[in-house]
């Protein structure tokens, strides 16, 4: 049966029905881009999940036509002061370090920079035939210091150092994530959250102190293989905020014009 929780967001919807948490990023208007406030929600949201021990599964998705677009542009051309030491910190938007269940996410439409921690995150990521993944960051005049390190632990590393190096231009199709290792599913977009809501209940059929376990020994295995490389990437991305070109690109995509780079 569904029940309510006492977690209340504008930006963020969480339904908690026979075990299995649906979240859904609610910020449709902006392509439920991560801003301060939807980041400081789904952090609250998270440790609400993790304190409920009737949750024995997450589904996450987003709300209108798309996933999530990353960072809001305001966000990026903003002089951020609240910043996490360390990526984990800096990345409490996600749910993989806080929530002991299975995570599955949903992609249904656009998945870009940082909407790309939500999939490699993820236990399990599926999405609809109408997908895309992108990374801009560097389109935007940001590092892309994290992201193409989880990628490559997910993906072929030729398709991830592609994404990272030519951002914008390299647009990633649902069947080529696929084939690539991102995803592990593609379904037509009115079958995708049945979908993921019916792996949910099969998830929560075994037994839920053995599944957590198993879970964690997987985990722990990848943090082990990117803890490093992903704080050397979070150092650079704060070390590029005093370059010109940090400010420039956000501008010029809100200014809808090219770029000028500093050589």
């Amino acid at each position: 049966m569904t029940r309510t929780t006492d977690f209340r967001s504008e930006v963020v919807d969480l339904r908690v029905d026979d075990h299995i948490a649906l979240v859904t990023l609610n910020r449709p208007a902006s392509a439920n881009a991560l801003d301060e406030h939807l980041i400081r929600d789904l952090g609250d949201l998270w440790r609400t999940v993790a304190a409920d021990r009737s949750i024995r599964c997450v589904v996450l998705t987003g709300a209108g036509r798309h996933f999530c677009a990353g960072a809001d542009v305001s966000l990026l051309a903003s002089d951020r002061t609240d910043v996490g030491k360390d990526a984990d910190e800096e990345l409490s938007f996600l749910p993989g370090g806080v929530v002991d269940v299975p995570v599955i996410v949903a992609v249904n439409g656009t998945c870009a920079g940082g909407g790309l921690h939500f999939v490699a995150d993820a236990d399990i990521a599926i999405a609809s035939d109408g997908a895309r993944f992108i990374d801009p960051h560097v389109s935007v005049g940001q590092v892309s210091g994290i992201e193409p390190v989880e990628l490559m632990t997910l993906m072929r590393r030729d398709r991830a150092v592609r994404m990272a190096l030519l951002g914008r231009h390299e647009v990633v199709d649902a069947l080529t994530a696929r084939d690539s290792g991102l995803i592990s599913e593609v379904l037509a977009a009115d079958d995708l959250l049945a979908h993921a809501l019916d792996l949910a209940r099969k998830v929560c059929s075994g037994s839920p102190a053995a599944v957590r376990h198993t879970r964690r020994v997987i985990r722990a295995y990848l943090a082990d293989s990117v803890r490093g490389h992903r704080d050397l990437g979070w150092e650079l991305v704060q070390r590029h905020w005093t370059h010109p070109d940090s400010k420039e690109g956000p501008a010029a995509f809100q200014q809808k014009r090219e770029p000028h780079w500093v050589d």
